[in-house]
């Protein structure tokens, strides 16, 4: 993809954010589902590391390389009018300019990066390791004049005993991502949690991306609580999942 449209996607990703409250991110796997989404009338798309993971018959927490997702992302671009952001889980393993090069050169315009290093061990970063990885993935976009959307993704409620219990460290590691000059933020695992979903969205400048399930959740709930993003990573293919099996079944032996 040429410079100039994935700079025009870029911006285009940008004013659906301002425009749309909460702006829905369908999270497609392929050319099929990308196409079929935005035949639906969604204007922007997000690919998912699990559901793409899942399609290539590979595991999720960066059982693909970054070069094998780079291939699949640059087939949905193609086939879509769209800006599409992408899950680049931990990174990889790359460097932040080497992620936003990758990206940028196969047509995404966002990007998820989250602060669970699957590579070395499942480890957290640190807050402060965690920002300066999106302080990088800021510079290298601004250096590449690309205004791609970067979306900090903290795991901290999901791997915690109890979600409320670590609050006020995800406040600060959603702070800290901000300040580094994330666009969104994504604290995963409290969508059905309405505290701490108005407590994150409260103490943030920033678009709140939470997940859904296009079938279970409502979309006028999150607009209520003020939430700015949302995207169904595996939900929306387990969904489908569901209703293939639903149909199939009355055919099966």
């Amino acid at each position: 993809m040429d410079l100039r449209t994935t700079v025009e996607r870029a911006q285009l990703l940008k004013k659906l954010h301002a425009e749309y409250k909460p702006l829905v991110l369908p999270t497609v796997w392929d050319v099929w589902s990308a196409r079929t989404a935005v035949a639906a009338g969604f204007p922007a798309l997000t690919v998912g590391s699990h559901p793409l993971a899942d399609s290539r018959g590979a595991d999720d927490h960066e059982g693909q390389t970054f070069e094998e997702v780079l291939a699949s992302v640059r087939r949905i671009t193609a086939s879509v009018d769209v800006p599409v952001s992408v899950d680049l889980e931990a990174g990889y393993g790359q460097r932040p300019a080497d992620l936003v090069a990758g990206l940028t050169e196969a047509g995404g315009v966002g990007l998820n990066l989250e602060d669970t290093v699957h590579s070395d061990g499942g480890r957290m970063r640190s807050t402060r390791e965690h920002a300066d990885f999106i302080a990088g993935l800021r510079a290298a976009a601004d250096d590449a004049g690309i205004p791609v959307w970067v979306n900090g993704r903290t795991d901290l409620f999901q791997n915690a005993d109890v979600a409320a219990d670590v609050l006020d460290e995800a406040i600060e590691r959603l702070k800290a991502m901000e300040q580094a000059g994330a666009d969104s933020v994504y604290p995963v695992s409290i969508q059905d949690d309405d505290d701490l979903l108005t407590g994150v969205i409260g103490a943030v400048a920033i678009p709140v991306n939470t997940t859904a399930h296009p079938v279970r959740h409502d979309l006028a709930r999150f607009r209520r609580l003020g939430v700015g993003r949302i995207t169904y990573g595996p939900l929306l293919q387990f969904a489908m999942a569901d209703a293939m099996k639903e149909m199939l079944a009355p055919w099966a032996p």
